[in-house]
């Protein structure tokens, strides 16, 4: 066999597994769009939660994962043209959306819920407070960064690697820092 026929034969495969891995997630309830890579080892303990769109690629060891008891979808929701690292972690109680043309590097984490913090009453049973995050289109991510509940990322926003996001960024600015902070706006092409 010729290396080109090896290539052939691997690009085959994979597009073979792909297409069998999403339509395993859309009869389970899925909406995934066309093109669209779905890696191995992504879990998604409740499918009818999740919807991606067209020409998408997440990539392996994801994790999809919704804090509440089963209840009507979609909680998640990924645009067009949306890549999403290595390890990355989505914890769902309420509602969680990704615009179209973002990037997200490996091991993001997103949290739209919190613990109470009463003192009268153990930890483990307080009620979630909850507030859907939401990162509009065309918004970069770097490695490791964590986004927590209510927060919105404005169009073409920027974080640094490493940051935690609390509060929400405008508009073509570029964040870092734990809790992240305004560090400048995004250079104009001009």
């Amino acid at each position: 066999m010729s290396s080109l026929q090896r290539i052939f034969f691997r690009i085959r495969s994979i597009s073979l597994q792909n297409f069998f891995r999403n339509f395993f997630h859309i009869i389970n309830g899925s909406k995934i769009g066309k093109n669209t890579y779905i890696s191995e080892r992504t879990i998604i303990n409740w499918p009818h939660q999740f919807t991606v769109g067209n020409n998408c690629i997440l990539e392996s060891d994801l994790h999809i994962k919704f804090s509440r008891p089963w209840q009507p979808g979609p909680s998640i929701i990924l645009g067009d043209n949306v890549f999403v690292g290595r390890w990355t972690e989505f914890n769902i109680c309420e509602r969680i959306e990704i615009g179209n043309d973002c990037l997200i590097a490996s091991g993001c984490k997103f949290i739209d819920g919190n613990h109470g913090m009463d003192i009268s009453t153990t930890m483990n049973t307080q009620p979630l407070t909850t507030s859907p995050i939401r990162l509009e289109n065309n918004v970069w991510l770097g490695a490791n960064v964590v986004v927590l509940k209510g927060v919105t990322i404005g169009e073409g926003a920027i974080v640094a690697a490493g940051a935690v996001v609390t509060k929400d960024i405008p508009p073509y600015e570029i964040w870092g820092g734990i809790p992240a902070k305004k560090l400048r706006d995004r250079p104009s092409a001009d």
